[in-house]
């Protein structure tokens, strides 16, 4: 599975102060009504992709010592029919040193140089909310950890660690249909998403560290993680999913090109229950290289490219041992173009991300318009558009989840 990077535009809210007993509370939010619906006929699904009423709140206060946030979404699921909650935020930031922070609790967290893709960035993404439609905001997932940020002269180092596994929120065939592998077909809301999640706590956990410093105005990194493939990375011989363990160590640098500003990373994936390559239930190792490019082309005008390679180890065993279905190809390449145009004093937005896949042959459009009505009120509309020759490729499985959404966003 590629991975997508975002950057978040959230919208502007007006801070407000709660008198009582913490005078420096600031309570801000937004009421959000999103439709979508599917321009392909799938018989797995709804025609109606998405339809919710969300509100979110956010409450952030801070004394002399520390700092602390919470925040959460309560909507009505019109797909699942269900009334829905998620707490987004809910941790307190320390600084017990000049030369180190602590934040603790639920907190969405990311690193690395991608543009929506992530290579050493193994915390929690929400495949589901991205591809019909959702803000987003809403693909970087929340994870339950501790953050621990220490500052040297020599280098700087970010240590985090989760106690138990925060897996994707990856596509289950609720709200979109997908390519069961393992069970050769395809599979939607009747599938029975059957998975055995590492959940002991503290011992079925996860630690990522970053070591970085800035050199010359280019930022140089290495990464390590260690704990469990984030969707699922194999499954049993009945086709039940499973989180084998992994181990991923990467480097990336990144730093102004010419006019604009250049980034490569490099991960391998280091499948550490499948080491030979040689168990057909589990991933292979993977190198994932990424190279991109970001230009500022005009006014409010800018653009990136992105060269993503995604490259299978061992791959001589995994043929040897596939014992039916299509196969993977050794290498799968993913170009993408990204543009994004403000309008109109900057209150309108065009954006498209588009993603092509030349061994695949497989892609991936996603349009969107944004307009800012008034401070308060915001507009919006975009699609997915999927399309691919073969119905078992990343994009390409999803080509019957085509949709169109919009949206009405009240902050406050």
């Amino acid at each position: 599975m590629i991975a997508f990077k975002c950057n978040v535009h959230a919208p502007e809210a007006r801070e407000e102060h709660v008198p009582g007993l913490f005078p420096s509370v600031e309570v801000h939010g937004f009421f959000e009504v999103r439709a979508g619906c599917r321009t392909q006929n799938d018989p797995r699904e709804k025609d109606t992709s998405m339809m919710e009423a969300r509100l979110q709140a956010e409450f952030f206060f801070y004394t002399d010592r520390a700092e602390f946030k919470f925040k959460a979404d309560m909507w009505t699921d019109g797909i699942t029919e269900r009334l829905e909650y998620d707490t987004r935020e809910a941790w307190i930031f320390l600084r017990p040193a000049g030369f180190m922070d602590i934040k603790a609790g639920r907190q969405v967290l990311t690193w690395g140089t991608g543009d929506l893709f992530f290579l050493n960035d193994l915390f929690p993404k929400d495949w589901q909310s991205y591809f019909i439609g959702r803000d987003r905001e809403y693909l970087k997932a929340p994870s339950d950890a501790v953050k621990i940020s220490i500052f040297t002269e020599l280098v700087s180092i970010d240590v985090v660690y989760t106690p138990q596994l925060d897996p994707d929120r990856y596509i289950t065939g609720e709200f979109i249909s997908y390519w069961n592998a393992p069970l050769g077909t395809f599979a939607g809301r009747d599938a029975k998403g059957a998975s055995h999640k590492p959940d002991r706590w503290l011992q079925d956990d996860e630690i990522g560290v970053r070591v970085y410093k800035n050199i010359n105005n280019y930022e140089l990194a290495l990464y390590g993680y260690r704990g469990f493939w984030k969707s699922p990375g194999g499954h049993t011989p009945s086709g039940i999913a499973e989180f084998p363990a992994l181990n991923v160590y990467g480097a990336s640098v990144r730093g102004r090109v010419g006019p604009g500003i250049g980034n490569i990373e490099l991960a391998w994936y280091r499948s550490v229950d499948d080491k030979r390559g040689s168990n057909p239930l589990i991933n292979n190792s993977e190198m994932r290289y990424l190279a991109g490019y970001m230009q500022d082309l005009g006014k409010d005008f800018s653009a990136s490219f992105q060269y993503y390679v995604e490259h299978m180890l061992k791959y001589r065993e995994y043929k040897k041992t596939l014992s039916c279905g299509p196969s993977r190809d050794r290498l799968r390449h993913v170009i993408t173009v990204q543009l994004t145009k403000l309008l109109m004093n900057q209150n309108l937005e065009l954006h498209i991300s588009s993603y092509y896949s030349p061994s695949d042959k497989d892609a991936y459009l996603r349009p969107n318009i944004r307009y800012k009505y008034t401070d308060k009120i915001t507009l919006e509309a975009g699609g997915n558009l999927f399309f691919g020759e073969k119905s078992h490729t990343f994009f390409g499985q999803f080509e019957n989840n085509t949709n169109a959404y919009t949206s009405i966003r009240y902050s406050f």
